[in-house]
């Protein structure tokens, strides 16, 4: 049914129209070819004419691809006006139909010029000039396509290779020319193709020696249609010679050694806390914050958006030295370029290197076959030695990214979000994998996340981040204890956020009731946020009003989600604020039916609503 389906469609249709369009007249000129009786082979002139067109092709096809692909990359990498002018320079003999090229480059290398006559005028009618000419129209081709190619490139490929101690050069021809092949590849068989066909601009700027299209005109104009064939004939399979070979893919052989070296155990590494004074633009974005660890792992907590990620880059050194300084330990590294600062950085989304096996990221960064068995081992990678990314689980790559960094010995080890990609029990699993190197190998570690549970788990101290800027710093227990005000308690995972109105120094109103709290000094009649645990409240179908009436909310139960662990109960307790409970006992309520909350008063925790928020929410939940 779907085949039938597939055959119905208009868009089936209307591809084989195109086909049918194109397909046809090469049909019949083959046709033609095999029934004529005079096809050209013999008239004289025509081989030394194909010969110009291969050779100069070729040679334009080189030329360009050596100053063009460097040429793409940096317009891939920049922008701004001269980005923008240089762009549109080399697209204009795109627009430029091909007679006006050559007239154009009349201008520059003919016989009168300054050029023509520095080379005795014999830049025109001749093979340079043939190749001038060719090189000039089909030049575009080449530089739009591997622009394209580089433009799509993940750029945590290239920050990852530059931490792992290849400069902008090595980035260049090891990371970027291979990952990027595919369209450089296309650029190159338009750009020969192009060169191969062009008849504008080498009529005008070198009649001769005769390329082929030439010689072909000239014959139809002299002699007719029959004589045209061979040169048609020729063009033709080398045009689908060149297309089949650009399609070929080349298969490498295993880049590991057939005999698994043994591995040896790393040295230990000294820690060393990471501490900076960072100030940072980005656009109009402006990130600015000074720390000093205290201990060996540093967790960065933020929403996105937040910082997380630049302020990273600017511990790695990616960002130059602009940024601010930076510290591993007692070694000053602002001015240490980021090849050579010995820095470990697991990018965001694995970021590894498609055309790469498994063997040859461990040893890209220069490690021995020993190390790179070691980690290997260590990190349960044996077997996959061969694979390339596309062939491993998200759990696998992730494994790869972390041993190809551990392999260069990094001073410090950065992790951008390591786990945000993968799958519960991958992330778990991996999440205590992280935390068990830390311990084996000393390592300074800073993680940025977003999840608090995770930051808590493979870090002894916090950043908190939200726009730019330290909303809190300190110990992990610190700060998941006492969060410094709302916005970090959110960031941190606090449930049950809602707004009430100081009573006193030791009661809130909560919707229609009063609820007691820990002593405040925060002004009576003043908004705040309050909070506690849903763990820590108790739901029953009790009513009463009893001495401790102060301690408990009433309610009507709105909601109950079966966790499979506990139940999740939200219970309105008027004016819109909803109070949300976890039990992992036996219920005793159900939807719809009357309730008691009753609260430890230590568990609650308040923070003043400012000034300008205060009117927005009175009395109003704000987040569970």
């Amino acid at each position: 049914m779907t085949y039938s389906r597939a055959h119905r469609s208009p868009l089936i249709w209307l591809g084989a129209l195109l086909v049918i369009y194109l397909g046809y007249p090469l049909v019949a000129f083959v046709v033609r070819l095999i029934n004529s009786p005079q096809r050209g082979f013999h008239v004289p002139g025509l081989f030394p004419a194909l010969w110009i067109s291969v050779s100069g092709a070729t040679v334009s096809l080189a030329m360009v691809t050596v100053l063009g692909v460097p040429l793409a990359y940096l317009l891939a990498r920049s922008s701004g006006p001269l980005s923008t002018i240089v762009g549109t320079i080399v697209q204009i003999p795109l627009a430029l139909p091909p007679l006006m090229s050559g007239i154009v480059l009349v201008y520059l290398i003919g016989p009168y010029t300054f050029l023509g006559q520095l080379f005795g005028e014999h830049l025109t009618d001749s093979f340079v000039g043939v190749v001038i000419a060719m090189s000039f129209v089909s030049s575009p081709f080449l530089i739009v396509a591997s622009r394209a190619a580089f433009a799509s490139l993940d750029t945590g490929m290239l920050d990852v290779a530059a931490t792992l101690g290849h400069a902008d050069t090595s980035r260049f021809f090891r990371v970027a020319v291979p990952t990027a092949g595919h369209g450089i590849r296309a650029g190159m068989l338009l750009t020969w193709l192009r060169a191969f066909g062009e008849y504008g601009a080498v009529v005008i700027l070198a009649y001769n020696p005769a390329s082929l299209p030439i010689y072909t005109e000239n014959q139809f104009s002299g002699r007719g249609l029959p004589t045209t064939l061979a040169p048609t004939a020729l063009s033709l399979g080398i045009a689908v010679v060149v297309v089949l070979l650009s399609r070929a893919h080349v298969t490498k052989p295993a880049s590991h050694p057939s005999r698994t070296p043994k591995h040896i155990v790393p040295e230990m590494v000294p820690p060393r806390p990471v501490r900076f004074d960072v100030d940072h633009h980005v656009g109009t974005f402006h990130l600015t914050i000074a720390h000093e660890s205290a201990s060996t792992h540093l967790g960065i907590l933020g929403p996105s958006g937040s910082g997380k990620t630049a302020l990273l880059r600017c511990l790695a050194g990616l960002n130059g030295a602009s940024p601010g300084p930076v510290w591993y330990g007692d070694e000053l590294m602002q001015y240490v370029p980021v090849e050579r600062r010995g820095v470990g950085y697991v990018a965001q989304g694995f970021s590894l290197y498609p055309r790469m096996s498994v063997w040859r990221h461990m040893t890209f960064a220069g490690a021995t076959p020993e190390l790179s068995a070691y980690w290997i081992e260590h990190l349960r990678l044996q077997g996959l030695e061969d694979r390339l990314p596309a062939d491993l689980s998200g759990g696998q790559r992730q494994r790869v990214g972390l041993a190809q960094v551990l392999c260069s010995s990094p001073k410090v080890l950065l992790l951008d979000e390591p786990f945000s990609a993968l799958d519960v029990p991958v992330r778990l699993e991996l999440r205590r994998e992280l935390r068990r190197l830390q311990q084996e190998t000393g390592l300074a570690t800073v993680l940025v996340t977003h999840d608090p549970q995770e930051a808590a788990f493979l870090s002894d101290e916090l950043i908190v981040l939200e726009n730019g800027n330290v909303l809190q710093s300190g110990t992990s227990r610190s700060l998941f204890s006492r969060p410094a005000s709302a916005e970090v308690a959110k960031l941190l995972g606090e449930e049950n956020m809602n707004v009430a109105t100081v009573r006193s120094s030791n009661m809130i109103d909560v919707g229609r009731s009063r609820l007691r709290i820990p002593d405040t000094e925060i002004a009576v009649g003043a908004s705040v946020w309050w909070s506690v645990a849903p763990e820590r409240a108790i739901v029953s179908s009790t009513l009463t009003a009893s001495a401790r009436e102060a301690d408990t909310l009433q309610g009507t139960v709105v909601d109950v989600a079966d966790m499979g662990f506990a139940y999740d109960v939200f219970v309105n307790v008027g004016d819109g604020v909803e109070v949300l409970v976890r039990t992992r006992g036996a219920l005793e309520v159900e939807v719809g039916s009357p309730c008691r909350i009753e609260f430890d008063r230590d568990a609650i925790s308040l923070w003043e609503v400012p000034s300008d928020l205060a009117g927005l929410a009175i009395n109003g939940p704000v987040m569970h």
